[in-house]
């Protein structure tokens, strides 16, 4: 599965999964920092990559239209600032839990169309 990590999420997410092997880029390093919530997840779904965000509220309803609309993402992958705060001191459960999701699910089309929560 290829992924990319919303510009809310520490760099050393990204830099960390990348040394274990896995194709993770940053919105950020794609300059897509400022694109809209609909935009972001077309990007997404063009380079066939699922999405790592906090952004649990808009992106719900974006997929939910799309889904009546018959169209397809490659993936939601939803984080909690309660349950997993993105900060400093969180960096490696992150990591973790992302290496257990990625390698749970390898295949590039994995989780088409589905939402997860990394817990």
């Amino acid at each position: 599965m290829r992924l990319l990590i919303d510009h809310h999420y520490s760099a050393a997410i990204a830099t960390q999964l990348r040394a274990r092997g896995h194709d993770v880029v940053l919105a950020v390093e794609r300059g897509w920092q400022t694109e809209g919530d609909e935009a972001l997840l077309e990007r997404c779904a063009d380079e066939g990559r699922a999405l790592l965000t906090n952004n649990v509220a808009d992106f719900t309803v974006i997929v939910e239209r799309w889904a009546l609309a018959g169209r397809h993402h490659h993936g939601l992958i939803f984080t909690s600032d309660r349950s997993l705060p993105r900060s400093r001191d969180t960096i490696g459960i992150h990591v973790t839990r992302l290496v257990a999701l990625l390698l749970a699910h390898p295949g590039e089309a994995a989780l088409v169309d589905q939402v997860s929560w990394l817990a």
